[in-house]
């Protein structure tokens, strides 16, 4: 019981938290949650992103394209594109590049997760991405940028010892290592399967990590991929505007 109820608590922490918010000046004749003036086409600021919009296409955890993403392309407010940007400068310097799953999310997607997570009988992509939990408790789910590294060497993702959007413990920053410190100790207690990464896949969660954090972002404690810039600017406003161009 004990286990149960932990990873049901772990995996409501894991999904709850992920709409990038923003905010439009009142006395616009656009309602707020519509106004998409104060975002950027994330490409257009750093264009040698690699884009791989998961919830575009059927490759995500629900198994179907997410509602409110009508092209695959990446938008961001601008001050976490400028931001995106250096943190691209900086880890193009050790021969990689960003790959981007997701960033801005109409509240409409949001919206559709909910719908999806209270349909319990679909699981068509539990094994994929929750096989250890009861998808009842995996509800709500937002998020400022999910992304990885590219190693241009290779011409692959970096080896994260993970998928994006695997729910669970062996999605944390702190699995089998100490993020704050970039010690891996091989600690797989968490896993409840007796999942482990190594020591290099570690190191290459940290590289991402360290690079993200040097530029502002803050990183969660549930998802190696998932960063918020810290000093978000428009924190109060759920926007519902369209992903597209």
């Amino acid at each position: 019981m004990k286990t149960m109820r932990h990873y049901s608590l772990l995996a409501a922490a894991f999904i709850c938290c992920l709409i990038i918010v923003s905010c439009s000046k009142k006395d616009t004749k656009v309602a707020p949650e519509m106004d998409d003036s104060q975002f950027v086409t994330l490409t257009d600021v750093v264009p040698d992103a690699i884009l791989e919009i998961r919830y575009y296409g059927t490759y995500n955890f629900v198994g179907t394209r997410i509602d409110g993403y009508e092209a695959p392309t990446a938008l961001m407010t601008r001050i976490a594109a400028d931001s995106l940007r250096a943190v691209s400068d900086d880890v193009k310097a050790l021969g990689y590049r960003l790959k981007i799953y997701d960033a801005y999310r109409p509240q409409k997607g949001v919206d559709h997760f909910v719908r999806w997570a209270e349909n319990i009988p679909d699981t068509m992509m539990k094994a994929y991405f929750y096989p250890d939990l009861d998808k009842s408790v995996l509800f709500e789910r937002g998020s400022t940028v999910d992304l990885t590294l590219f190693d241009m060497n290779t011409e692959k993702e970096l080896d994260m010892g993970g998928t994006f959007d695997w729910f669970g413990p062996e999605s944390h920053p702190d699995f089998c290592g100490n993020p704050e410190t970039g010690e891996y100790t091989g600690d797989n207690s968490k896993s409840p399967r007796g999942r482990s990464i190594t020591a290099e896949q570690f190191r290459n969660r940290m590289i991402l990590r360290q690079a993200m954090i040097r530029h502002g972002f803050n990183a969660l404690d549930s998802e190696w991929w998932h960063f918020t810039l810290k000093d978000e600017p428009f924190p109060d406003t759920y926007f519902n505007f369209p992903v597209r161009q």
